[in-house]
């Protein structure tokens, strides 16, 4: 399973981005279990910013809480986050981290883990 990320690039402090996360695989069984949104900023340690499990649960970190919001396309493989707001303390490089499941030709679920490319979001104030 490979993931495609896209969506970043430059804007405006106060404005908006929404990154894409898409999931190409061949298997008609394939299934996104839960998304983490990740991003590293210049010196920094890589930290999470947000998720989504299975269930439809979100949650997000303290500083993008109310500003970032996950969805998904289930018919699209695709992930997104809704950047709202943004700040210049938001430039990163934005990180998607996909779980994943399908059903191969034996009927047994595989599950795996894949990692977009990692796309950069610059904010100027």
């Amino acid at each position: 399973v490979q993931l495609q990320a896209s969506g970043g690039g430059l804007v405006q402090a106060g404005g908006s981005l929404r990154l894409s996360c898409a999931a190409s695989t061949s298997r008609s069984s394939f299934r996104i279990t839960g998304v983490g949104w990740y991003r590293q900023a210049p010196g920094k340690q890589r930290e999470l910013v947000a998720t989504r499990t299975s269930d439809g649960n979100t949650n997000a970190a303290d500083s993008v809480k109310g500003r970032f919001t996950v969805s998904r396309d289930n018919a699209k493989n695709t992930e997104y986050l809704q950047m709202n707001s943004l700040k210049p303390e938001d430039t990163a490089v934005y990180y998607c981290s996909l779980d994943w499941l399908y059903y191969n030709d034996d009927h047994a679920p595989v599950v795996g883990r894949s990692w977009g490319q990692g796309t950069l979001v610059t904010v100027s104030s």
